[in-house]
């Protein structure tokens, strides 16, 4: 195989695609733009090097098996193959051949002055791809606006699901959180779009934190830059207590950590603000929409969204029958799935006891078993 070297970074692909630039690095991957020769078309290649540590792999195995699952949504981004290793020996690294979308939301909403009918059309695109996560019972957990990928037609696709895991007991119909996820970790989502009760019961949640961070999506959409700038996590509390307002004794009963309550209960008392003063009147706001009010629907959605107690929480089904977004939802053509089997990600029940060549060979297998 030839190799193809960019910024001094080697991508060992097949000779049918010639790579051509960096456009993305993480901590244990980088993503480069390629086009497929024989066809001339342009895709995004996925290299995983995740073999230094068991986290990684783990999140190079949940993100495969779900984009497995989930491929063929127009709103979730594709894999369209994995290239296969000559054999285990020689696997070091994992290359995913994707769709190439150029920008995401993040570089949108910094450089483009979006108008209500953008906003709409995004967050329902967000929405219709989270109803089908949703119905698998998986959640997201990092939903944010670099992982929201965008085309020059504005058709949209959420991407990253390394940090997703199963909803393993179903209450996502009205975002109860389960109290057999005892899988789930705190290490969730960059902070600034994580819901309180990640911060406050970290074992404890369900589907209704996506729910949340599409709040500070559609917010930050409002004001073009993001909502909750949390400098640690009891900044970020304050900073939501400082909108929502403190939470009553009745909201605290959704929070089973005592200990969890009890430092609520230290902090500073908040009253609820005014949204439509607080959007409408934000300075980022009127420096880049002048006096143009925002769409009272959109605010609705948003104090639908932003709402401390989960249970309370408007779920994915109800926020695409909101009329906010009325003018493309279409309940026919919002598909949904069966939900995934618990025994595909039993992985993540014995994470603790497996190394990183246990789950060498579990991502050597799944890649060797991948169809496009």
């Amino acid at each position: 195989m030839p190799q193809a070297k960019t910024r001094k970074i080697i991508f060992n692909i097949s000779s049918n695609f010639q790579a051509l630039q960096v456009i993305g690095e993480g901590a244990y991957g980088v993503v480069c733009l390629a086009v497929h020769k024989p066809t001339g078309i342009k895709v995004a290649i996925k290299k995983l090097e995740p073999f230094e540590k068991p986290l990684f792999c783990l999140r190079a195995l949940r993100e495969i098996k779900l984009l497995g699952y989930f491929r063929k949504h127009e709103n979730i981004v594709s894999i369209f193959d994995i290239q296969k290793p000559l054999d285990f020996d020689s696997f070091k690294e994992i290359y995913l051949i994707q769709e190439y979308m150029p920008s995401d939301l993040h570089k949108t909403i910094a450089t483009q002055n979006l108008t209500d009918d953008h906003i709409q059309y995004f967050i329902y695109q967000i929405l219709r791809g989270l109803k089908l996560i949703h119905s698998a019972n998986v959640i997201h957990r990092d939903l944010k606006p670099s992982n929201i990928l965008i085309n020059e037609n504005c058709d949209l696709k959420i991407c990253d699901f390394g940090l997703a895991r199963l909803d393993v007991v179903n209450n996502s119909s009205r975002g109860r959180s389960s109290p057999n996820i005892s899988i789930l970790t705190e290490y969730v989502a960059t902070r600034w779009y994580r819901a309180p009760e990640i911060m406050l019961t970290s074992s404890q949640y369900s589907t209704a934190v996506d729910m949340w961070s599409v709040g500070c999506i559609l917010a930050e959409l409002f004001t073009c830059i993001p909502l909750f700038p949390g400098n640690d996590y009891k900044h970020q509390l304050i900073l939501i207590f400082q909108l929502l307002g403190s939470p009553s004794e009745e909201d605290l009963t959704c929070i089973k950590s005592q200990r969890a309550k009890s430092y609520i209960r230290t902090l500073p008392q908040y009253k609820s603000l005014n949204f439509d003063r607080v959007f409408n009147g934000h300075p980022n706001r009127l420096k880049r929409h002048g006096g143009k009010p925002i769409n009272p629907l959109g605010l609705d959605l948003l104090k639908r969204l932003l709402v401390f107690n989960p249970e309370h929480r408007i779920t994915v089904s109800e926020a695409l029958q909101h009329p906010y977004v009325a003018t493309y939802h279409d309940p026919k053509d919002e598909p949904s799935i069966e939900p995934i089997p618990a025994e595909v990600f039993d992985f993540d029940k014995s994470k603790d006891q497996l190394d990183v060549n246990d789950l060498k060979q579990k991502l050597y297998e799944e890649t060797i078993r991948f169809k496009h």
